[in-house]
């Protein structure tokens, strides 16, 4: 039998006893109109639009397609309501069951069709990532003769995981993961819907709240939460899905935490509090907590960076690099990968010896300025390179560090009322020992007197 996205008896025994079906299932869109989120995608003259008919055909036909984005995103939902609302012969395959073989089946029943009766073949293949390079070959030849239209999906990047031939036979369509507004609409179709729970129950703002933090964005994972902890207060003989309901069902239980409130600001101090003082659990701790509410991964990795140079500073001048590192990182993959970056990041830096001696030091600096302590700059320090400069003196006795021995030229560098002033007192932690000997090295062949 030839395969297909959804078999007829499947979909025969749905119709008849449609919560036989998952509410995942049941609440997929039936047209275009009815996906939520990708709206980028779905504009009037779109490539999934003329799939299912809306444009034309032969030489300006619809062209295939590669999916690529996060689970729960809605490629396999795309490419249902293509099967449902195309008139073209609609074949699904998997790359984790079907092989070159299968690949050829459907190709050459395609052609059979396209002969035959004129019916046209639209070939959904799911994580396409998992054909080799040799299967991916065997699609070649019907995407670019358009005996069939590929629309493919995958979670990996197909600049990588697709051979190349094939990427530019095709249009790559990138999903994005779906934000809260996306899955509460979602969400709140299915309490209504007649092919959701139809208002069997209702779900109070913090219970919401939490699934949509369960969800993190996967329409699919939200949907069976709801499923499991809507058919858990039904069988208490609850109207209302509570939220210590939806924790015991999920197994998750909701961190108490406003991304909008105290809350927020309490735990980030708590976190970089514990990390200035070099307890890493408990600084693991309330990474988690930030984690596990849904704080925005940028938010945490820019509070790590501040703490690097605030309280690590020159102790550990690896700190720095790698809070960047990881605010790099956590830009370019997100959650829930960029948990493991964040806690790379915070266990260096919590374990690292601590020095706040630049941030006092840029402190005291600053004070000074903001006092009017400033002066003139240093006659010899002033640049030389513009005309008349040397009429006014500038740059006259000014001696070259580079052409003296050691490197260092003992000469006035600061305005006169502030010529003895010291800002930077370095530690002798960590690596700054070795910057405390070179601060008392310069300063005496400065002749510079302490304050």
């Amino acid at each position: 039998m030839e395969p297909d996205l959804f078999t007829a008896a499947a979909e025969e025994r749905q119709e008849k006893d449609p919560t036989g079906s998952p509410l995942a299932v049941r609440m997929r869109p039936r047209t275009l109109d009815e996906v939520v989120g990708q709206q980028h995608l779905l504009k009037p003259g779109s490539p999934l639009r003329r799939l299912v008919g809306e444009g034309g055909s032969g030489p300006a036909g619809p062209s295939s397609v590669i999916l690529w984005g996060p689970p729960g995103t809605g490629k396999t939902t795309l490419a249902y309501v293509v099967s449902k609302a195309t008139n073209k012969r609609f074949v699904e395959l998997s790359a984790i069951t079907a092989g070159v073989k299968e690949v050829r089946a459907v190709i050459d029943g395609a052609r059979r069709a396209v002969g035959g009766y004129g019916k046209e073949t639209v070939l959904f293949l799911d994580e396409i990532h998992r054909f080799s390079k040799a299967q991916q070959d065997s699609l070649l030849p019907a995407v670019e003769n358009r005996w069939v239209t590929l629309i493919a999906a995958t979670t990996e990047n197909p600049y990588f995981s697709v051979i190349s031939p094939l990427l530019s036979r095709s249009l790559l369509l990138t999903l994005e993961p779906l934000t809260d507004d996306d899955v509460r609409g979602l969400l709140r179709r299915a309490l209504t819907d007649e092919r959701g729970l139809k208002e069997a129950v209702t779900l109070p703002e913090d219970t919401e709240d939490h699934l949509l933090r369960i969800a993190g964005g996967d329409a699919r994972r939200a949907l069976t939460a709801l499923e499991a902890a809507a058919g858990a207060a039904l069988d208490k003989g609850e109207a209302e899905v509570t939220l210590a309901t939806l924790e015991a069902t999920v197994d998750r239980a909701a961190v108490k935490y406003d991304r909008d409130g105290d809350q927020h600001y309490d735990v980030a101090s708590a976190l970089i509090k514990s990390i200035r003082g070099s307890d890493v659990d408990a600084a693991l701790h309330y990474l988690a907590r930030m984690i596990e509410a849904g704080e925005d991964p940028r938010f945490i990795a820019r509070r790590l960076m501040i703490s690097a140079s605030e309280d690590i500073g020159l102790a550990d001048p690896n700190a720095l690099p790698i809070a960047v590192a990881a605010a790099q990182a956590v830009a370019m993959i997100g959650f829930p990968e960029a948990a493991l970056t964040l806690s790379h990041a915070t266990i260096a830096l919590a374990l690292a010896p601590k020095s706040n001696a630049a941030t006092t030091a840029i402190g005291a600096a600053l004070d000074d300025v903001r006092k009017g302590h400033a002066g003139p700059v240093p006659a010899h320090l002033r640049d030389s390179h513009y005309k008349g400069a040397g009429k006014l003196g500038h740059g006259q006795g000014y001696v070259y560090p580079h052409d003296l021995p050691e490197g260092i030229a003992a000469q006035q560098y600061a305005p006169d009322e502030l010529k003895d002033r010291t800002y930077y007192t370095p530690t002798r932690h960590g690596a700054e020992a070795r910057y405390a000997d070179a601060v008392e090295w310069t300063r005496g062949h400065l002749g510079r007197k302490r304050s």
